[in-house]
Formats: structure tokens, C-alpha cells, sequence
């Protein structure tokens, strides 16, 4: 992605010897390194990966072209085999050292993501592994993988498989309507170049035009994705082609002033842009064409350089440039494998120690890892890799990767499976007498309470676990083909007993959802037919939550909020149940968004919205509250060994119990049962990880099936079904 091609790209391209483009590398990866630091006044620092897709196909293409006009043909062996040499051995050894780090200081759970994420990482597949996860390039409450950065390598290496192929395609074509390949390699200007600029028109408006169509739609896969990515390469191809023409006739001046421009382009990209910004889209036109425009400004050799090329030529940010790749390699692994670790953020202190630390990793790399590989006549022990051979390269670094990763996947199978003889907890072989005495009842909130009185009593943690804790995040409700989280899924299903002749609407987001297992089994025993309409991030209450990941407006959730009601009516079933969480990336109304403090009060009219509608179309409705959410993942702490459950409990989350109580409040002014389920999960304002030997929670606010479905018999007595 940032090897040292700079120096290879002479009169192929018009670019003389371009060592502005090392100080522009530097820029780049200072700006992602700062804004992974957290550096307030970079919000935008990640568009530096954009300018490292337009450096790079600049430089790619630039060495294909001049290969295509010298000979009239690409070797594309010789083209992968270059590429072998310089990318792969310092992403291996990146990928094997963060692999084993996080096998042994992070939690299994983490541990057990980042060995798949390593498989993925290696074949260059990552950008499609994060886009399937649905991961959230900017969420600030996920914990991300260590690997993630890997994305963009992926994306540029996918790009490279196909790109040589289409200019390969392209030289045929015109060697074959003009009978003589030395016609294509001895033409002035190429006779290639006319038709590859129309091809890669094509590619860049078709990749742009998905790119913000995309970004819209599915804002998470589209940042990960080669489609929605391509043209920002393809511009740099276009500067490789065209660039020489377009500036031949710049005069200094207008060069100095591209240049500027560029300069204020990127860093306006730094500095307005974030985390709300809807990217890659049409976002990510001002950083690439002002990459772009930098790029030709510094193109005519022979010319006077411009200032902002002589500044980008200075030493320092020529040694940045030439280590940027691998302190892009080495930074991202030491500020989060170092968090895993202490299960918390670092301080300002921590992060400067990582980010030296990186510029330290990467000078060592360069030297000792990245220079002998890219230039193995140097070196005794790898001349054998001159040429062809070094495609041995890529089979070798994909069988390091894979034994590392699945000695780690044995690792923590061995550590996280069942072994010991750690009891689970019961009502019956807990605590004294007195403390027996003081138990609720009711079985399940007494099982609550004794787990509770456990946990404070530092008792270890059972061995035999449900559900298996490495499987815990995956442990999500099946919703059948009636998966509303897609936009254009707008069918009904049935559950339960598809004979009954009574009907269960259950209302709500993903929080609703986590109760499916005990809805199936109530609507079996008690016949009824049961419909989920429920669609995660979606809120329930009649508000506009803001779309995760992007904080913008969600149309997508009131038009789902009014095609519930209208199913509802239609239906005309005998209980509604509305279980619901409110939203998490905050509200707007009216167009604007909501302030934080008044957003209780909008979710206290979008409930009594909420409930006015659903009255009249049902027999009855039924507020289930939501469940406690926890201030700490527990798929985290339980597979982080603790010592015993007392150090994995904890108490609710008081904003999410203040939206919780607004629900419970409108629902009694509304005439409403509510039906309170956190003395099912909580016992005096604490909760335990593990209730018996069942883990309630998925994550911090999400039941797990094996729990929900515990949870049926009491859920269906509150609802008086049973």
C-alpha cells in the first residue's frame, strides 16, 4: 500500500524522481496515526487512507504503463511478484505479532476475532470480513479488532488483481485493430491511451456513482468496499495516464497555486470531517481530487519544484514516507491490543507511549524487514527471490499466518472450554440459612438473588457455562425471513401456532427482538400466532432516532413505524407486546437534532405517541420494559479469567434506566400493564454476569436466546397468558 515506489517512477510518467511523494505518504499516515490517536482537531485524519489509494495508483499504474509503452505488454508475473516483495512480509509479521499478543493479554472472546480476523487479514479479505460483521468504522462504543486497519490493503490488492488485467485487455485490443504490438509500444503519445482513459472513466463514474448510492443505503459495508473505493485509485491512474498532458503547459504559478490547493484540500478534509460525515461517498471527492491535484502540480520534471514540493522533500518527512507503511502496519495494533489488555481506554500518557513505540516498530521494520524483501540483491540469504520466485512469497506468508492463527484458535478452545468442577449456583447450595431465608419466592428472582449474594461472595465462576462463552456474540434471535434491519423486507411472518385463532404482535427493535425464544414458546403453549415487527435501532416510540454510525437523519425508521401500524390494524390481533430500547446515536425532530438533555422529554411523547396508536387496534397492549443495560461487556470480562464472579458484576446504566422509566411512566398514564423484567436479571441494583450457571447477556443491553428462553414461563405469567 506505501511501499517505496516513488523512487521507481521516473520518465514512464513525466515524474522525474518524485520525492515529494514520500512527504506526501508522510502526510498521510500522519493524519490517520493522529486521528487514531485521538487528537481533537483531526477528526477527519482518516481520509489519509484516501490519499494513500490515489498515491498509490498513481505509482502502480505509472510502473504499468511505462512497462506497457517499453515493451508493449505486462508481465504480470514480474508485476505480482514486485508486489509480493514489498507488502507481504511486513504485513505477516504484523499480523503474526498481533495475533499472539492478543492471544495472550486480551480476553478469549477478543482473542477468538482477531485469529479470524488474521485468516482474513492474510488471504486480503479483511475489508470483506469487517463489511459482513457489520462493523462500524466509527462507533465509539465497539470494541475494535486490532486487525482492522487491514481493510485498505485488502481493498487496494483486490483492485490490483483485476486492474493489470484491464490494461492488459486494453493493449491487446488495440494491438489487435492495428495488426502490430510494436505499433502499441513505439506509438507517441501510446496508442493505449485513448481507449484506457475511456475504460477507466467508466470504472471511476460507475465506483463513484455506487460509492454514494451505497453510502446512504448501507454506510458500514460501504466504507470497507473495494466498489466504493476503486475510483478513488482510478483517479490516481487517471494523473499516471493523462497527468503528463494535462500540465505540460502549466506555467509556475498555476503549478504553485494546484499545489496550495491540494494542500487546503486535505487538510480542510482533516479538519471538518467526522464522524457523522456520510463516507466515503460524495465526501471523499475533496481529499482524492486534492490528492490528485498535488500530484500533477509536482509532475513536470525539469521545472522548478514548488514550495509546498520542496517542503514535502525535506528529510524528515522523507523518512516518515518511507517508514509509512509500516507505521501504518504497527500503530492501529499498539493503541488497541494495549486497551484490550487493561479493558479501558488509554490515557493521553498511554496513547503518546504506543504512538512512539509505532514510529520505533516501523523504523525497525523498514530497515530490517521491508528493505531486504524489496531489494533481495542486496542480500545473500534472499538473491533466490529475484524474479519469479518471489511469488513463493505469498503461499509462505499465507501458511506463517494460518499455523499462528490456529495454534491461537487451539489456545483459547483450551483455556475457554469446559473444564474444572466449579459448581453452578442454586438456591440450595448457597449461603447460610439466614440468607436462604431471605430469598425471594418466586424461583427466578430468588436463582437472581443467590447469584447476586455469589458474586459478592467472591465464588468462582461455574464451569459449565450456557451459552458456551466464546459463542456469545453470536447468540442473536433468529427473525426468519422477516429481517426488518434490511430496508426492502416488508413481509410478514408467522410463529407460534400457525393454527391459533388468536394473534401476538410483538413491537420493538433488537430489545424486542432478544425476547423471540420466550414469545415462541408462550405462543405454542398458550396458541397463539405470534408476529415480530421488530427492526433493530429502530425504537419503538414514534421519534426519528439518527442512523447508527453516521449520526444523520434515518427515514427508514418512521416509514417502518408507520407500516407496523398499518400491519397491526390489519391483524387486529388480540395483545400487542411493546418492547423497545430508545436510541442509542441520539434523535432529531423536525429535521434538527435534539439536544442530549431534551431528548428525554421527546421519547416521553414518542412513547404516548406510540401507545395512543396502538390502543385502538388491539384488544390489549402490554408494555414489557426494558431489560438493565450494563456498563461493561460481559463477554469481555467473563473470558478475561477473572478470578470470581464478584469482579463481572455490576450495576444498570442510569441513562438507560431514566428512558426505561419514562416508558414504564407513559405506559401507567396510558392505562397500560407494564410488565418490569429486572428482578429477573438484577437484585438489589446489581446484576450478575451469570444467574445459576446461564449467561444472561449477549452484551452490555442484549438477552441471550438460552436465558430469553428461561425466561418464558415468568414472562408468560406477567402477561397472564399462563
Amino acid at each position: 500500500m506505501f511501499g517505496g515506489y516513488a523512487r521507481a517512477v521516473r520518465e514512464g510518467t513525466g515524474n522525474g524522481l518524485r520525492t515529494d511523494i514520500q512527504g506526501l505518504r508522510a502526510i498521510a499516515v500522519l493524519t490517520v496515526l493522529l486521528s487514531h490517536a485521538g487528537v481533537p482537531f483531526l477528526p477527519g485524519g482518516y481520509v489519509g487512507v484516501d490519499v494513500f489509494f490515489v498515491i498509490s495508483g498513481y505509482l502502480i499504474t505509472g510502473l504499468l504503463v511505462a512497462e506497457a509503452g517499453r515493451a508493449g505488454a505486462i508481465s504480470l508475473g514480474s508485476f505480482y511478484a514486485r508486489r509480493a516483495r514489498r507488502i507481504i512480509p511486513a504485513a505477516t509479521v504484523v499480523i503474526v505479532v498481533t495475533v499472539a499478543a492478543t492471544v495472550i493479554w486480551a480476553s478469549l472472546i477478543d482473542a477468538v476475532d482477531v485469529v479470524y480476523d488474521g485468516v482474513w487479514a492474510a488471504l486480503f479479505a479483511a475489508n470483506i470480513r469487517f463489511g459482513l460483521e457489520g462493523v462500524d468504522y466509527f462507533a465509539q462504543d465497539e470494541t475494535a479488532s486490532p486487525l482492522q486497519h487491514y481493510w485498505s490493503l485488502a481493498v487496494e490488492e483486490q483492485f490490483y488483481l483485476v486492474w493489470p488485467l484491464v490494461i492488459m485487455a486494453v493493449l491487446a485490443m488495440v494491438a489487435r485493430r492495428r495488426g502490430s504490438d510494436d505499433v502499441v509500444a513505439g506509438s507517441h503519445p501510446p496508442a493505449y491511451r485513448e481507449p484506457l482513459l475511456v475504460v477507466l472513466a467508466v470504472i471511476c463514474t460507475a465506483s463513484l456513482a455506487w460509492s454514494a448510492y451505497q453510502t446512504g443505503v448501507e454506510p458500514g459495508s460501504a466504507y470497507f468496499s473495494t466498489l466504493t473505493r476503486a475510483w478513488e485509485l482510478g483517479i490516481g491512474a487517471f494523473c499516471a495516464i493523462a497527468g503528463a498532458s494535462i500540465v505540460r503547459d502549466w506555467t509556475q504559478r498555476a503549478r504553485e497555486l494546484g499545489a496550495g490547493i491540494g494542500v487546503v484540500g486535505i487538510a480542510i478534509s482533516c479538519v471538518v470531517y467526522d464522524e457523522t460525515t456520510a463516507f466515503p461517498g460524495a465526501a471523499a471527492l475533496l481529499p482524492v481530487l486534492a490528492t490528485g491535484l498535488l500530484l500533477l502540480a509536482g509532475q513536470n520534471p525539469g521545472k522548478t519544484p514548488t514550495f509546498t514540493a520542496l517542503l514535502l522533500s525535506v528529510r524528515p518527512m522523507r523518512v516518515i514516507g518511507d517508514w509509512s507503511y509500516s507505521l501504518y502496519l504497527w500503530h492501529w495494533p499498539l493503541l488497541v491490543v494495549p486497551a484490550l489488555y487493561l479493558a479501558r481506554d488509554l490515557t493521553p500518557w498511554e496513547t503518546a507511549l504506543a504512538v512512539a513505540a509505532a514510529f520505533v516498530l516501523a523504523g525497525a521494520s523498514y530497515r530490517w524487514v521491508e528493505t531486504p524483501f524489496r531489494e533481495p540483491g542486496r542480500f545473500a540469504g534472499l538473491r533466490w527471490m529475484k524474479g519469479g520466485r518471489a511469488l513463493l512469497i505469498y503461499p509462505a506468508s499465507a501458511t506463517l499466518v494460518l499455523a499462528t492463527c490456529g495454534a491461537g484458535w487451539a489456545w483459547t478452545e483450551r483455556i475457554g472450554g469446559e473444564h474444572g468442577d466449579e459448581p453452578a449456583i442454586t438456591t440450595a447450595n448457597f449461603g447460610t440459612s439466614e440468607t436462604k431465608a431471605a430469598l425471594p419466592e418466586d424461583d427466578t428472582k430468588a436463582l437472581v438473588a443467590a447469584s447476586v449474594l455469589a458474586a459478592r461472595n467472591h465464588v468462582k465462576v461455574p464451569s459449565d457455562l450456557t451459552p458456551d462463552l466464546l459463542d456469545l456474540r453470536d447468540d442473536v434471535a433468529d427473525v426468519g425471513d422477516c429481517d426488518y434491519s434490511y430496508e426492502d423486507v416488508r413481509d410478514l411472518c408467522l410463529r407460534g401456532d400457525e393454527d391459533a385463532d388468536r394473534t401476538m404482535v410483538v413491537v420493538g427493535d433488537s430489545h424486542g427482538r432478544h425476547w423471540i425464544p420466550a414469545f415462541d414458546e408462550i405462543a405454542e403453549q398458550t396458541g397463539y400466532a405470534v408476529y415480530y415487527l421488530v427492526k433493530p435501532q429502530c425504537t419503538a416510540a414514534l421519534v426519528e432516532p439518527a442512523r447508527v454510525g453516521t449520526n444523520e437523519e434515518w427515514p427508514d425508521c418512521p416509514e417502518f413505524h408507520e407500516w407496523m401500524l398499518e400491519q397491526v390494524d390489519d391483524l387486529d390481533p388480540e395483545l400487542v407486546v411493546v418492547s423497545t430500547a430508545s436510541p442509542t446515536d441520539g434523535i432529531y425532530a423536525a429535521g434538527e437534532r435534539v439536544d442530549y438533555e431534551d431528548e428525554p422529554e421527546v421519547m416521553r411523547a414518542g412513547f404516548t405517541d406510540l401507545y395512543d396508536a396502538l390502543e385502538p387496534l388491539a384488544d390489549e397492549v402490554v408494555v414489557v420494559g426494558d431489560v438493565p443495560k450494563l456498563p461493561e461487556d460481559p463477554a469481555t470480562c467473563l473470558s478475561s479469567r477473572p478470578a470470581h464472579l464478584g469482579e463481572c458484576m455490576s450495576q444498570p446504566d442510569e441513562r438507560a434506566a431514566l428512558m426505561t422509566e419514562i416508558s414504564r411512566e407513559t405506559a401507567v398514564a396510558a392505562g397500560l400493564r407494564y410488565v418490569d423484567p429486572k428482578p429477573w436479571l438484577c437484585h438489589r441494583e446489581y446484576c450478575p454476569m451469570v444467574i445459576g450457571s446461564t449467561l444472561p447477556y449477549r452484551d452490555p443491553g442484549h438477552l441471550t436466546t438460552t436465558y430469553a428462553s428461561e425466561l418464558a414461563e415468568p414472562l408468560g405469567r406477567a402477561l397472564h397468558l399462563w
